[in-house]
């Protein structure tokens, strides 16, 4: 009986839903993977000639376009999941938009805020800013970035209503969660260190 009701939620038979769960837990775990290699042992800056610009947006670029096949695998997803008709009503789809505006507001100043370098880990390569970020949306959350981009899956989830996309997005979340347990530390030492360095200097 069991069974039965969480075969009507979500069809794990979908090779779709595993291909997904792989991308989501892939994309954080390249990037880490890439920046402390680069930070460790500078790979990708050697491989642009020691020019550490050009490896950062080198980079930059396979995090947007593994981003962009992550958001489309999802929805292929999402497409081949049965659909929850409580998760059509109106509160449901207004919700999707609030979340997915919201969301996209986070991202977008986020990004902007921190700029190209900023935003895709360009502290690993010794690109560092003036000073840290304060400034909207960072006057709201630590995290401003990954909390939108997880509402965005939230608001696909709830727009296609799919009870699989929820579940997903939680394991975006939670991927997240675990990136930012070696982001964090990192970005508040290496800050910390400048400062010293300064105050000595």
């Amino acid at each position: 009986m069991v069974d039965t009701e969480l075969s009507n939620l979500i069809d794990l038979s979908q090779p779709s839903l595993y291909v997904a769960v792989g991308a989501i837990v892939f994309n954080p775990t390249f990037w880490n993977i890439a920046a402390q290699n680069e930070y460790h042992h500078r790979t990708i800056t050697k491989f642009f000639g020691g020019n550490r610009i050009y490896g950062c947006y080198a980079l930059a670029v396979a995090i947007f376009v593994l981003g962009l096949i992550r958001d489309t695998l999802y929805t292929r997803a999402l497409q081949e999941q049965p659909k929850m008709d409580l998760l059509t009503l109106p509160i449901f789809q207004s919700l999707a938009a609030f979340m997915f505006a919201v969301g996209q507001i986070l991202v977008l100043t986020s990004t902007y805020a921190l700029g190209i370098t900023g935003t895709y880990l360009g502290d690993y390569f010794g690109i560092l800013m003036k000073e840290r970020v304060e400034s909207f949306p960072y006057t709201m959350l630590r995290d401003p970035m990954y909390v939108g981009s997880t509402m965005c899956f939230f608001a696909g989830a709830f727009w296609y209503a799919r009870p699989a996309g929820i579940l997903l997005s939680i394991l975006v979340w939670l991927v997240y969660m675990i990136a930012l347990r070696f982001e964090g530390p990192f970005t508040d030492r290496i800050y910390s260190e400048r400062e010293t360095m300064k105050k000595r200097g």
